[in-house]
């Protein structure tokens, strides 16, 4: 099944970042987006997950196309469907790392899985206020905040980017296994074209056009 179709999406903010760019997202794909700082790739990737309007073409998330939706209708498919892992970890400060899990937890409906922090080895820490954190540890809890809810596509910006290498490793293999396992499929941007090549599918954002290179 297609879970995310986008036609002809152009973008400009002082100048133009990109025109034209069309991508599709399958059930059990990983797709990475690679390409100079300022290329464009986090701006495409807040269109493609709503969060920004494009100056021109479409998207459609499961066969709808968000222009035409409804604003509690795109607010639910928000709420559970899509999972959003930024650089900026976006936690609730005043409470524990578990705290922050269980938000994603009552909004989904969904469980807290022990496996899952344990795969992320945020077990030991998770009764910690986030403030007391390493920035890696922050990121690993956003990650399992994410996947608690269970989305259908996983939008990832520099999802490793506070993790060492060997961590960063396993994260993916996580997330890879997430969507393998959940017919889910992820939207990759990174600097690390190591990491992006682990992806299905490769592309490169350059001289304002999208190209595939794997």
């Amino acid at each position: 099944m297609k879970l995310l179709s986008a036609k002809h999406i152009s973008h400009t903010f002082e100048y133009e970042l990109f025109n034209d760019v069309s991508l599709e997202l399958d059930e059990k794909e990983t797709i990475a987006i690679i390409g100079m700082s300022g290329s464009g790739k986090s701006t495409l990737l807040h269109i493609l997950s709503t969060l920004l309007k494009s100056d021109s073409g479409k998207v459609s998330l499961f066969g709808e196309e968000s222009e035409m939706l409804s604003k509690k209708r795109l607010s639910q498919i928000k709420r559970d469907d899509l999972g959003l892992v930024f650089q900026s970890h976006y936690l609730f400060k005043g409470f524990s790392a578990y705290e922050n899990l269980e938000v994603a937890s009552i909004l989904s409906n969904k469980k807290i899985d022990e496996t899952l922090l344990q795969r992320l080895k945020i077990d030991a820490c998770i009764n910690q206020k986030v403030t007391e954190l390493s920035g890696g540890q922050q990121q690993r809890v956003s990650i399992a905040r994410v996947l608690t809810k269970q989305p259908r596509i996983i939008f990832a910006d520099e999802p490793t980017g506070n993790l060492d290498k060997q961590t960063a490793s396993e994260v993916m293999e996580l997330l890879f296994e997430y969507c393998e396992n959940k017919n889910a499929g992820m939207l990759l941007v990174t600097h690390d074209e190591t990491l992006a090549y682990l992806c299905k599918k490769v592309y490169r954002l350059e001289n304002k056009k999208l190209e595939q290179v794997k």
